[in-house]
C-alpha cells in the first residue's frame, strides 16, 4: 500500500469522526459513539507522528475498550420504559370461550373482561365452546389461551 500523506490521513480521521458522528445523531440508541472516540485516539496518534498501521490499532483498541468500559454502564441507566396498554388487563384473567378455539383451522374467540378477542390455544389442543380458559400472552391481536 502506498504511504499516505500526512494530510490524507488527517483528512480520513476527520471524515470517520463526522461519519460515525452523523450516524448516532441518525439513531436513537448508543451505535456508534464508541467509534467516534476511536477515530479520535486515531486523529490524536497520526497528530502524535504514528504511522497508519499503529493508528487503525489505536482505533480498533480504543473503540473496543470503549465499548468494553461504557456499555455496562448505558444499558444500566438506560432503560427502555415498557408501556403497558389496557390489553394488558386481561392477561392471567379467566374467560368464556364463545366460539370453539381451533388452531389448525384458525378459528376461536374468548370474551374476557367483558370484551371479545380472537383467540388461540397454548398448547394447540381444540378448546370446546363455554368453555373457561386462562389467558396466557398475547401474540399481535390474539389471545392465546390455555384451559383451566
Amino acid at each position: 500500500m502506498a504511504e499516505l500523506s500526512e494530510n490524507t490521513v488527517y483528512i480520513i480521521w476527520a471524515v470517520a469522526i463526522i461519519v460515525f458522528g452523523i450516524a448516532e445523531a441518525a439513531t436513537a440508541q448508543l451505535v456508534s459513539i464508541w467509534f467516534v472516540i476511536g477515530a479520535v485516539a486515531g486523529l490524536i496518534s497520526a497528530f502524535c507522528g504514528a504511522n497508519f498501521y499503529v493508528q487503525l490499532i489505536v482505533f480498533i483498541a480504543v473503540s473496543v475498550l470503549a465499548l468494553v468500559i461504557t456499555r455496562p454502564l448505558v444499558k444500566k441507566y438506560i432503560k427502555p420504559k415498557k408501556e403497558h396498554t389496557n390489553a394488558d388487563r386481561v392477561l392471567t384473567q379467566d374467560g368464556i370461550v364463545v366460539e370453539e378455539i381451533n388452531n389448525t383451522l384458525g378459528k376461536g374467540q374468548v370474551k374476557v373482561d367483558g370484551k371479545l378477542w380472537t383467540a388461540r390455544s397454548e398448547n394447540g389442543d381444540i378448546i370446546p365452546e363455554g368453555s373457561i380458559v386462562k389467558t396466557e400472552k398475547i401474540s399481535g391481536v390474539k389471545l392465546i389461551v390455555k384451559i383451566k
